[in-house]
């Protein structure tokens, strides 16, 4: 008989001070459209998805089915951002496999009524800790408009490194100014991130972090 190893289970829900950071459910799609409803017009200049919204209640169910297919099978790491009472979804967030193994690309949004509450820092210093001390990794890194100031602090506060502008680049149909950033693991226990107060769970409840 042929042994299958089993893939590292991920993180599928992380508890900060303020926020529940967790893999989407079908049962969240009125969350979610929500929040996408209330932020279009924040969200057009930097999400090239928003350019599809709105949408209806069924395409958010067929969309976070997706996003649970793929986590499940560790694939993609996309989650929701909710307030800890779990009544309302403040955005989205993921750790994308997009670079390659040994590697994430952390992405955020937030919603418009919660800007400028220090909540994508939160979560992305959150996910940052995930990264290294679950699975991990050798790099993380934050993409982000250049013209996307709100966006651009957030890497900065964590202590990840401006490695480069890419000048021009097609992103989702739309060609811009892209800042990279990167923290790597032996850079991870001297920065900001380290120090965000987390706690981490398993697919069945199971502390990790």
């Amino acid at each position: 008989m042929t042994s299958i190893t089993p893939l590292p289970c991920p993180a599928y829900r992380i508890v900060t001070p303020r926020l529940v950071i967790r893999c989407w459910e079908p049962a969240d799609a009125p969350l979610l459209k929500a929040a996408i409803d209330a932020s279009i017009e924040h969200l057009l200049p930097w999400m090239p998805w928003a350019a599809a919204e709105p949408t209806d209640i069924e395409t958010k169910i067929a969309l976070i089915r997706r996003f649970r297919g793929q986590f499940d099978l560790g694939q993609d790491f996309t989650y929701g951002i909710l307030d800890r009472e779990e009544t309302q979804a403040l955005g989205g967030t993921g750790l994308h496999t997009r670079l390659g193994p040994d590697a994430r690309e952390i992405g955020y949004w937030v919603r418009a009524d919660r800007v400028n509450r220090g909540i994508a820092t939160e979560t992305a210093g959150a996910l940052t800790r995930v990264a290294f001390e679950v699975d991990k990794l050798d790099r993380v890194e934050i993409h982000c408009d250049a013209d996307n100031v709100r966006s651009a602090s957030v890497p900065r506060k964590l202590g990840f490194t401006h490695e480069a502008t890419l000048r021009k680049r097609r992103v989702g149909g739309k060609v811009r100014d892209t800042m990279m950033w990167t923290l790597l693991a032996d850079e991870y226990r001297g920065s900001a991130a380290a120090i965000v107060p987390v706690e981490a769970f398993d697919a069945i409840g199971r502390r990790i972090l």
